[in-house]
């Protein structure tokens, strides 16, 4: 008898906000291995409630083979009222608690500086309630924060052609680009890799279509210094990086925080030390009073600024270094060595 009255309350209130969260996240990624981590859950567990969720409904979300996940006419209807249920459950709790929500910080990808800022607001602001949000890029966590479903993300702003209007950035690093490279790679022996020494080693450029600012920087760096591109992919995140240098044994760009997995090495560039900036984005002071949120942003931006100030972050190394020229004519009236070499 309990078991025949559970399926008879599940058959007539088929939602749950969790698995309407796992359908929206999964809707946003198409991907069940990236949905599962950002949700933090085994991509097992997110497939089983998936089809549970479809058998409630008694229709199909979506089309999945072993190469691909899509969006179902039925499926585009739920995830398109989803959003608006999970929203508005969110203002229900908020309004319950007589609080804001908490600020939402978009971490991009794991390992990035973004994500190593974000423990350290955590650990300085243990009061504050952070919500940690991965949208691949800055392309999506500007429209996110235009939006209001983003407080801040961060990027390469100054090379960014379509950087609206009503959002403000300010530099947090000037992050050094290192490459990632198999254990086994002859210019994995270094300490650190001179920058025409990848000229005789076709690169693999691993990138979003949410991270157009990532790629422009890519694009510029191998046009500057005459280096080749041995395979173009798409993909999210740098455990996608990583599996796609040690599937294809070609060496990638990317930053210096990354922990690489067992087979990998990382190594920084030098002669020069190519760097692209990283900036915090965030939304002008209305859009902010109106959320309610203006003081902790506020607060979460100072705080910013500290961390990097007391990294040195902001300031360009000791040896020569490398900046796309269309940042480095936004940026040097900012840099701190103005007697520092660099190569353009």
């Amino acid at each position: 008898m309990a078991t025949d009255s559970k399926a008879n309350d599940e058959h007539q209130n088929p939602l749950d906000l969790r698995l309407v969260r796992y359908a929206v996240t999964l809707a946003e990624e198409l991907h069940f291995g990236h949905a599962a981590a950002r949700l933090v859950i085994a991509q097992q567990t997110l497939s089983a409630q998936i089809s549970e969720l479809e058998h409630r409904l008694g229709v199909t979300l979506f089309v999945r083979d072993r190469r691909s996940v899509a969006l179902t006419t039925a499926g585009t209807v739920f995830v398109e009222g989803g959003r608006r249920l999970l929203a508005d459950a969110a203002d229900l709790v908020r309004q319950a608690r007589g609080t804001t929500r908490p600020v939402r910080i978009d971490v991009i990808t794991e390992g990035l500086t973004s994500a190593l800022a974000t423990q350290e607001l955590r650990a300085r602001l243990p009061e504050m309630a952070i919500e940690i949000v991965q949208s691949q890029g800055l392309t999506a966590g500007l429209q996110q924060v235009k939006d209001g479903d983003l407080d801040l993300t961060f990027g390469r702003v100054h090379g960014y052609a379509a950087m609206p209007r009503e959002l403000r950035h300010i530099l947090i690093r000037l992050e050094p680009i290192g490459v990632v490279l198999p254990a086994d790679h002859e210019l994995a022996r270094l300490v650190q890799v001179p920058v025409l020494d990848l000229a005789a080693t076709p690169l693999l450029v691993h990138t979003a279509v949410q991270a157009e600012d990532w790629e422009d920087w890519i694009e510029l760096f191998i046009a500057q210094f005459g280096l080749t591109v041995g395979r173009r992919l798409r993909g999210h995140g740098r455990g996608a990086v990583d599996s796609a240098v040690l599937a294809y044994r070609t060496p990638a760009l990317g930053p210096l925080t990354v922990v690489p997995p067992p087979g990998l090495v990382v190594r920084p560039l030098s002669e020069p030390v190519p760097l692209c900036p990283v900036s915090v984005v965030w939304a002008n002071g209305h859009k902010m009073q109106a959320s309610g949120l203006a003081d902790n942003v506020e607060a979460l931006l100072k705080t910013l600024v500290e961390i990097a100030d007391s990294r040195d972050w902001r300031r360009t190394p000791a040896q020569s270094w490398w900046l796309p020229a269309m940042d480095l004519s936004t940026l040097k009236p900012l840099l701190s060595n103005e007697d520092v070499r660099y190569a353009n």
